[in-house]
């Protein structure tokens, strides 16, 4: 169970996308020398002054080309990454506004999958009218220089480890896992590790924004995205257009607060399914309480712990798989009853239905291959910030924290935040505020319930932006827009279409 800071939504496993090949456009204009830290701005006018080469990618109504942006920001001579990128072209009626870009989370989410099989299709009408979509899978994701580490085999290893350990056996087996992953993604993408690092994905967006031709940027980033958003807005803060971050991060806090903060938003999230479970006539934790609920849950964990379960293939299910998939489940409430039809399953001696879900959230293929998220995700999160936790003893230390924040899932979270402890790179980023002076409006966007982005740092997030909006949604499950609240969906829009934001504050349903 690989937990920490995997912020996107249940449903962004998408379908594969089309072959991306070199493709053209250019305007727009370069930041200033300070946008850029040490960097001149004449070093990077090449970049800014390339042409999109944009051709059919084999998607019908999409483009796709090839960007090229410095490997290394610091040092532009060391080299270029070359990220893919895709649009698709405003539809009309009405006056085109511009290019809008969209990133799903992760990090290690696919942007390019995520536009090509959702939204340029399920995004509102009026909102594809007058806006390009467009994406780019950030570096080291997908298309673009992607990170790996793991055969399909090992990767099937790792995610069986028990991250529950019960004694110095089983803490050395967890803490054996997370080496082989870290020296993995060492040895199979070394030269690309150092510079996968949210600031630079962030000056990727700049250069595509000029490229695009467009004076501001305007985005929809969802989880990890709004994380992205905000930074980009705090290093270009003149060139923010409409901004919407949506199940927003706070990039204040360190990795240990996020950590113990996805927790308790988890225990949220599995009681409010709890809630809904009791009252279902097949709800496999009992129909009586919550508390009852949590208790029958662990039990099944306890359970599998001791005798893992048949699965139908080659894979039994394991406690750590188990609980991936119950987590996976927890990210959209649409998705409730089919957790409670594969923990019944699991309780009668059957994994399969709990493999399944385990198995989407790790984007594992039916072939065994895993797309390259869970290796990006690790690569980011790792650099972004320094580690939760460094040694066992930490961990140790803080598992009460942890236990009080979830009963049913603190000790797993615990140990699965000793993942970067290995990292072979330093990390480059530091929890930090985040003000963007002089952007135009942004909205934060927060809901109540929200497993993996608790609302509390929706609500930090548009405090510490100097021109933030918090738009809340009162309900369950990751993210808000285009999840059923037609409040909030006409406030985005009317955003979106007019640049007028919501009413600092207000609240949907």
């Amino acid at each position: 169970m690989e937990t920490r800071r995997l912020l996107r939504t249940f449903a962004t496993a998408l379908g594969t996308a089309g072959l991306l090949v070199s493709g053209c456009s250019s305007g727009g204009s370069a930041p200033s020398a300070s946008a850029q830290g040490s960097v001149a701005a004449e070093e990077l006018e090449p970049y800014y002054g390339q042409k999109l080469r944009w051709r059919d990618c084999g998607v019908e109504g999409f483009q796709c080309a090839t960007m090229k942006a410095p490997l290394d920001y610091a040092q532009p001579e060391r080299g270029d990454a070359e990220l893919a990128v895709s649009r698709k072209k405003a539809t009309g009626p009405g006056k085109r506004i511009g290019s809008l870009l969209v990133n799903p989370g992760g990090p290690g989410g696919s942007a390019v999958d995520y536009l090509q099989g959702y939204a340029a299709i399920g995004y509102p009408a009026p909102v594809r009218a007058r806006y390009d979509m467009v994406a780019i899978d950030p570096r080291g994701v997908a298309r673009s220089e992607p990170v790996q580490c793991l055969t399909g085999k090992e990767m099937d290893a790792y995610t069986q480890v028990d991250q529950t350990p019960d004694d110095q056996g089983e803490v050395a087996e967890l803490n054996a896992s997370f080496e082989k992953f870290a020296k993995g993604c060492e040895k199979r993408s070394g030269k690309i590790l150092p510079h996968v690092s949210t600031v630079e994905t962030a000056r990727d967006m700049d250069i595509l924004r000029s490229l695009l031709g467009d004076e501001k940027l305007h985005y929809v980033g969802a989880s990890y995205g709004t994380f992205l958003g905000a930074t980009y807005a705090d290093l270009f803060p003149s060139r923010v257009g409409r901004l919407v971050l949506d199940g927003a991060m706070d990039p204040s806090i360190p990795a240990v607060d996020i950590n113990r903060d996805q927790t308790a938003g988890f225990e949220t999230a599995f009681q409010s399914f709890a809630a809904d479970c009791v009252k279902q006539s097949d709800c496999p934790l009992g129909t009586t309480t919550t508390a009852a609920a949590a208790t029958a849950l662990k039990k099944l964990f306890t359970d599998l712990d001791a005798a893992p379960v048949p699965t139908g293939e080659t894979r039994e299910l394991t406690e750590s798989l188990a609980t991936t998939g119950v987590i996976a489940a927890m990210y959209d409430e649409g998705a409730w009853p089919q957790l409670r039809e594969a923990v019944a399953g699991a309780q009668r001696g059957e994994g399969s239905g709990l493999l399944a879900l385990a198995d989407g959230y790790y984007e594992r293929g039916p072939n065994g291959t895993y797309a390259n998220l869970m290796f990006a995700n690790a690569a980011v999160n790792c650099l972004d910030l320094a580690p939760a936790f460094t040694s066992s003893a930490e961990v140790e230390k803080a598992l009460p924290e942890f236990e009080k924040a979830s009963p049913v899932f603190g000790r797993g979270f615990a140990w699965a935040a000793l993942n970067c402890g290995s990292w072979p790179m330093d990390p480059t980023g530091t929890p930090h505020r985040t003000e963007a002076k002089g952007a135009a409006p942004i909205v934060v966007v927060g809901t109540t319930r929200d497993p993996a982005t608790p609302y509390k740092w929706a609500e930090s997030l548009a405090d510490q932006l100097s021109s933030g909006t918090l738009l809340t949604y009162q309900g369950d499950g990751h993210t808000a827009y285009g999840r059923g609240s037609d409040c909030i969906d006409t406030a985005i829009n009317t955003y979106l279409l007019d640049g007028t934001p919501p009413r600092d504050g207000k609240k949907c349903t």
